[in-house]
């Protein structure tokens, strides 16, 4: 059987990695699996984070002290270790949304399963619209090329919005791109598309380049409204993505990993993709 062949029950494999074996009808297992996905070409989705990133403008800067150091002098005392102490928000750098970040009572990050963590992951390439007109919102006619393309978006998958805006990191005035008037011009979701790919297609959650999930022209007027519809639905969404020129529109892998912060209102996240 070929690597290609076994991509898709291996996938799956993975995803219901619960077991030793994969109770896969022709006997797979995670060892199999695990052999292939090692030869596969692993691309990482993630801004490395630090003070002065791109952000949103009313949180605060990150800041970082040295806590112990490897020599004397170096921190607070010298150890012969090195300990940082880091001051953020829980929306910093790519990071995790999850549904009580908007909703009270919905799931916070220590409630996000791990199963929703490894996922198929499908790319809407909206890049050169993006680059014509900043103000782009995709459309169901992206959806449905896709779909033309490569199927039925799978139920469960993870979609990340493609915009190339991420090539723009880490100039925050780049990243905002806003006219003389302070009006922020830049591409994102839009409502139609998004309630086709949750209650449509049932997809677990998406992502996107941009610091919002709204275009620059709706947050610049104090409209959130399609980050709320996300998290309503009481799922999460991981902001700030890298990267996504290096993965196929299908086919590939996502694994969308962040730490447990006990009723956590988000943090940041370590994202990468598995191609085929």
């Amino acid at each position: 059987m070929s690597a290609k062949t076994l991509l898709l029950p291996l996938a799956i494999c993975l995803a219901l990695a619960s077991a030793t074996a994969c109770p896969a009808a022709d006997g797979l297992t995670l060892a199999d699996a695990w052999t292939v996905i090692a030869s596969k070409r692993f691309v990482d989705l993630t801004h490395a984070f630090a003070p002065g990133i791109p952000h949103w403008p009313g949180f605060p800067d990150e800041t970082r002290q040295t806590v112990y150091g490897y020599e004397p002098g170096q921190g607070t005392k010298g150890s012969g270790f090195y300990a940082q102490l880091f001051t953020h928000v829980g929306q910093w750098g790519t990071h995790v949304d999850p549904p009580a970040h908007f909703v009270q009572g919905l799931r916070t990050v220590d409630q996000i399963d791990v199963k929703e963590m490894l996922l198929p992951l499908v790319v809407l390439d909206v890049h050169e619209a993006a680059a014509k007109n900043p103000d782009y919102t995709v459309t169901m006619d992206d959806v449905r090329a896709w779909e033309t393309r490569h199927g039925q978006i799978p139920r469960g998958a993870f979609v990340a919005l493609r915009t190339d805006w991420s090539a723009r990191w880490p100039d925050m005035a780049a990243m905002q791109n806003k006219d003389a008037g302070g009006i922020s011009h830049t591409p994102g979701w839009s409502l139609e598309v998004l309630r086709y790919l949750y209650e449509e297609r049932g997809v677990t959650a998406s992502g996107h380049e941009t610091t919002d999930t709204d275009p620059g022209a709706a947050t610049s007027r104090n409209d959130y409204s399609l980050e709320a519809y996300i998290l309503g639905r009481n799922r999460y969404q991981i902001e700030l993505l890298a990267h996504l020129d290096e993965v196929p529109e299908s086919g590939a892998l996502v694994v969308a990993t962040f730490p447990k912060p006990k009723e956590g209102s988000g943090f940041p996240a370590r994202v990468f993709a598995i191609l085929p």
